[in-house]
């Protein structure tokens, strides 16, 4: 990273700038750091670019796109603003090398390494092509190797490629990695090639085929890297000297270096914390209620119990303000592990391996997983099939399929005894079909085709309507003018009672009973949300509208919200849980040190009494009513909940059955906790699931787990 030079700003958005990254066609890339310490990469674009017609559209589009598609392996956008004098997007810079550096510094990648670079480039890829985009600019100085993964970063902005375009750079990316050095020519030669390990050298040389038709696809290109058998290097993916250089920028909580002297007359950048990395044990949190707020602390403060709430423990002095919070004492709690009045219970996680009931092998990799009581429903690219609680296949394959491994969307939904699916048949017609899990028969089938294009991103039931949810474009518009719909539908018959479109529109909740909806959106360049309440009756109705400061519901995906107990609770940055005829605040749940924390989804408890949040290390169990903390789980050190950032490639991220919470981690183990008290009842994993972690879902007494071609259930209590 070089320093900042005289021409450079020293500040972008909310963002401090460290250093110079490098430039691109587009523009300069910077290091930024926003307030609370977390770093960033930002990319600047420039002035002659921004002033041409329609690429300002094609900007705010890409970046909204780049929310949509992030996956294991490209660092998520956070930030944006497309209509500034400068354009620019931020995306998260986890902490490592470049490929580029760590080739310079340490030379020649080993080939498990080699092995795992190329299956997380391409992985990246294929959600990329999945989605209609192309990178455009792919090399060694946009490729990252972190601690647990590679990242391709650089890939927003908008440019001109090919998917054929970016495996030939996917190839030549390698090849460097391999030999250690710049390919003889602009592209890579047979003696290049030849230094690709010999388990390589067919499968990323034929990236580099001077056709592009004979180029693999990027979803091709990873069953030929399938080696499941190939170690890793001692300690992780990366050889030992490039793993400890990357530790120790993971430990500065930055690339390498983390830091470049500033140049005059530029402030020295905010000392960094660890932004979004641990959870409540870590920060000082507020739960407000209509009467007010308190501070809720973690392991470093004791906990003040909230005013007004019937749940409370005790009695505190709150603050007039809503804003405001109780000072937190210093000082570790007690050591006991009986909770003083005042406090929660808190637990560390931690529990045996669980033993799975069965495992069986399937001939298609699902994109999703849906169970009943007793039936499993596998969605694939090729079919959609069925498992019993033993594992033995039942009903007829119904040839409805994702038409994409991507896991992009969620093609399936299950309530009162059947499973609904958005899928192609095999005229590659859009569908939404109704089948009875008992039988596996088909109890009715329409089409989603029509004047204009409605792309599906999840399937979800509310009482006697299964709505689709997605994007809508009208034939005669371009990709830039896309907007949201909800599309209703009578769950006995299949007939359409209603549709909507709109940009605000853009995600949906759709609770399991009542006569309302929650839509959310914004434009990237807002900064704040709105969320409105549809309701179902009739036509589909706007009801009430509510702003929401950063909740950023500009994503198509899993929405980041929930329903319990007649409210709405959702948020990122704030979770606030609104009465859902009215809007009115009920209570939220803050950060005060550390804005920019993430919450994960919120789950609610199957009687709707209780919702549990994820946020970094900890899991939460609140009272629906009025957000009084029942209990908290702490995972183990240096190991946080996984957040969905709205698009989910794998599981739900949290569940809850009748009396267990389940959740998974970023070490991707799925953890069983008991509802009620917050222990953990087991936990699983899988060495040989796929870098985006495997797929699951929770039906009666079982979890269900989908890794690659395995499927595996596990009883409930383990």
């Amino acid at each position: 990273m070089e320093r900042l030079g005289a021409a450079d700003p020293g500040q972008v958005g909310p963002y401090a700038l460290l250093g110079r990254l490098g430039d691109d066609e587009t523009g300069s890339v910077y290091a930024g750091r926003s307030p609370t310490g977390a770093t960033v990469a930002i990319e600047m674009v420039r002035a002659d670019l921004a002033g041409e017609p329609g690429f300002r559209g094609r900007f705010s589009a890409a970046a909204t796109a780049g929310r949509a598609a992030a996956g294991a392996h490209l660092a998520p956008v956070v930030d944006a603003d497309p209509d500034g004098p400068a354009p620019w997007v931020a995306t998260a810079l986890p902490p490592g090398l470049t490929l580029d550096q760590a080739v310079s510094a340490h030379g020649a990648l080993p080939e498990p390494t080699l092995r795992r670079l190329a299956q997380g480039i391409a992985e990246a890829l294929a959600v990329l092509h999945a989605a209609g985009s192309a990178h455009g600019a792919l090399r060694p100085a946009n490729v990252l190797l972190a601690r647990e993964r590679p990242y391709l970063v650089g890939w927003v902005t908008p440019r001109e490629g090919a998917p054929a375009d970016d495996m030939a750079s996917l190839g030549a990316a390698l090849v460097f990695a391999a030999s250690g050095r710049e390919p003889s020519g602009p592209v890579p030669g047979d003696e290049d090639v030849a230094a690709l390990p010999p388990s390589l050298r067919d499968a990323i040389g034929s990236c580099l085929a001077a056709d592009p038709q004979a180029r693999p696809a990027a979803r091709e290109l990873l069953d030929q890297l399938d080696r499941p058998d190939t170690p890793l290097p001692a300690g992780g993916w990366l050889p030992p000297p490039l793993a400890d250089e990357v530790a120790e920028a993971s430990g500065r909580g930055g690339t390498a270096p983390t830091t470049v002297p500033p140049r005059p007359n530029h402030p020295p950048a905010p000392p960094s914390t660890a932004a979004g990395g641990a959870g409540i044990s870590r920060r000082k949190m507020l739960i407000g209620a209509a009467g007010g707020a308190v501070a809720l602390g973690g392991i470093t403060a004791a906990v003040i119990a909230l005013s007004g709430g019937s749940s409370s423990p005790g009695p505190v002095s709150a603050p007039s303000s809503s804003s405001g919070g109780s000072p937190v004492p210093s000082g570790p709690p007690p050591a006991s592990s009986s909770p003083s009045p005042s406090e929660p219970p808190r637990i560390t996680l931690s529990a045996e391996d669980a033993t799975p009931a069965w495992s069986v092998t399937v001939d298609a990799v699902p994109t999703e997983v849906v169970a009943s009581d007793e039936v499993l429903a596998l969605f694939s690219e090729k079919s959609t099939t069925f498992l019993d609680s033993a594992g033995k296949p039942v009903f007829r394959p119904l040839k409805v399929h994702a038409g994409s491994s991507s896991g992009l969307y969620r093609g399936m939904a299950f309530a009162d005894a059947e499973f609904y699916i958005v899928g192609l048949t095999r005229e590659g017609e859009q569908s939404l079909g109704a089948v009875d899990s008992a039988t596996g028969k088909t109890k009715w089938v329409v089409s989603l085709e029509g004047r204009g294009l409605h792309v599906p991103a999840y399937v979800a039931v509310g009482g006697d309507s299964v709505y689709v949810c997605g994007t809508y474009f009208l034939a005669s518009e371009s990709m830039e003018s896309r907007t949201g719909y909800i599309w209703a539908f009578d769950t006995a018959t299949g007939r359409e009672r209603w549709r909507l479109k709109g940009a605000d529109l853009t995600n949906v909740l759709v609770p399991p009973s009542g006569d309302y909806l929650l839509a959310g959106s914004a434009k990237m360049s807002e900064k704040s949300s709105h969320l409105r309440v549809i309701e179902t009756g009739g036509r589909g109705t706007r009801g009430w509208k509510k702003s929401v400061p950063a909740a950023r519901y500009d994503q198509v995906g899993q929405p980041l919200t929930s329903y319990a107990d007649g409210l709405f609770v959702f948020g990122r940055e704030k979770i606030l849980a609104v009465d859902r005829a009215t809007g009115e605040e009920k209570w939220h749940l803050a950060a005060e040190e550390q804005p920019d924390v993430r919450f994960g989804t919120p789950v609610p408890s199957t009687d709707g009494k209780t919702v549990y949040i994820p946020v970094g290390q900890d899991l939460v169990a609140l009272d629906a009513a009025d957000g009084g903390v029942k209990w908290m789980a702490v995972l183990p050190e240096h190991v946080l909940f996984e957040a969905s950032l709205g698009l989910s490639l794998n599981g739900p991220g949290a569940w809850c059955s009748a009396d267990t919470v389940f959740a998974t981690d970023t070490t991707k183990t799925l953890w069983a906790v008991d509802a009620a008290t917050g222990e953990a009842r087991w936990k699983y994993t899988d060495p040989g699931q796929p870098d985006t972690g495997f797929k699951w879902c929770v039906g009666g007494d079982r979890v269900w787990i989908s890794s690659n071609l395995t499927v595996t259930a596990i009883a409930a209590h383990g």
